[in-house]
């Protein structure tokens, strides 16, 4: 199964990214994802079902820990031919 993962971080920041935005991009990105999509004001990554549950575990964990308030997310079952 294959899964997308849709998520943002709060406090916003406009001027600068703040620490918790910065650790939970770190997290996909360093992860056995595939199609990441980093932005300003959301962030997406598709994966199979194993890596996307553990990304996420992870950027939750670790946004949390460095002081998002709020951690916005969404995870869609997608298909397999999908990317």
């Amino acid at each position: 199964m294959r899964l997308r993962v849709e998520f943002t971080t709060e406090p916003f920041d406009l001027d600068e990214a703040p620490a918790h935005a910065v650790v939970a991009r770190e997290v996909v990105q360093s992860a056995d994802l595939d199609a990441v999509d980093v932005g300003p004001f959301g962030n997406t990554a598709e994966g199979g079902a194993d890596e996307v549950l553990t990304a996420v575990d992870s950027l939750l964990r670790k946004a949390l820990a460095s002081g998002a308030t709020r951690v916005s997310l969404q995870i869609n079952v997608i298909a397999e031919d999908s990317k």
